[in-house]
């Protein structure tokens, strides 16, 4: 069985699941495609930037799934100064600061 992390709102936590989010949440499956663990909390953004709508938040260690990156606002986080953002769910991105990918470069397609 693969383990499921819904993304709730605006929620300071997360919970899991064992299928599928039916809410307003999105839920991150390890076993779709690659996962990366988030190296600090850090707020989800409706788009690659910080001005973008906060629309949840992730704390550290959480295993996320990443499913595509794309150049946005540049962000100093815990692993340095990058502008990528890595998309976690529709319209649900983190600065790639946040996760623990052992790059610095694009290690997903481009969305």
């Amino acid at each position: 069985m693969s383990e499921h992390v819904t993304i709730r709102g605006t929620d300071a936590g997360t919970t899991t699941s064992s299928g599928p989010s039916t809410d307003e949440g999105v839920a991150v499956t390890a076993a779709t495609s690659r996962t990366y663990t988030v190296v600090a909390d850090v707020n989800v953004r409706s788009g690659p930037g910080t001005s973008y709508a906060m629309v949840g938040r992730v704390l550290a260690g959480t295993r996320v799934t990443l499913h595509c990156q794309r150049p946005g606002e540049t962000v100093t986080g815990p692993s340095g100064t990058s502008r990528i953002w890595d998309r976690i769910g529709t319209g649900r991105y983190i600065s790639d600061t946040y996760l623990r990918t052992g790059s610095n470069g694009y290690v997903a397609p481009r969305c």
